[in-house]
């Protein structure tokens, strides 16, 4: 092997324009930058959405509504949810490792127990919030609530 049989791997295939390499290559001088201005020049960089001077898109559209930056989010559960992990692993204890290890949460998730369904057995069970009808389902059932 030497210089004058190399040749790219096979699959690999060089694609870039080769600038600045002289006059002779069709790219040399300016490289096909143009001449003048700041797109010229190294180190420019056009501002993300920037339309040549026009009202870019993020600001012609009109905005509307409210954010609330302090929102809590949780997954909510159903009773009937816990009902059926409490029968096939035959659980009395329902907490978040139990949730995670069933799949029904992931392990950043705050969770909120909410009363649709109907429970069947006593469940202690342990969540970030319960609605109203949840906590009174679990509670006559003679099960326990126990809020994070």
């Amino acid at each position: 092997m030497d210089l004058s049989n190399l040749k790219p791997a096979k699959g690999s295939n060089k694609k870039g324009k080769r600038l600045g390499r002289g006059q002779g290559s069709g790219r040399g001088g300016t490289s096909t930058r143009g001449h003048k201005g700041a797109k010229q020049r190294s180190g420019y960089s056009k501002k993300i959405g920037f339309e040549g001077g026009q009202m870019p898109l993020q600001r012609r559209v009109p905005k509307y509504g409210f954010k609330n930056i302090n929102r809590v989010e949780y997954k909510a559960i159903n009773i009937s949810s816990l009902q059926d992990v409490a029968e096939k692993h035959n659980l009395e204890r329902i907490d978040m490792d139990t949730l995670i290890m069933t799949g029904l949460v992931n392990k950043n998730a705050l969770v909120k127990i909410l009363g649709n369904g109907n429970l069947e057995r006593k469940i202690e069970v342990h969540a970030h919030a319960f609605s109203k009808s949840a906590k009174e389902a679990i509670e006559a059932k003679q099960g326990t609530v126990v809020i994070l």
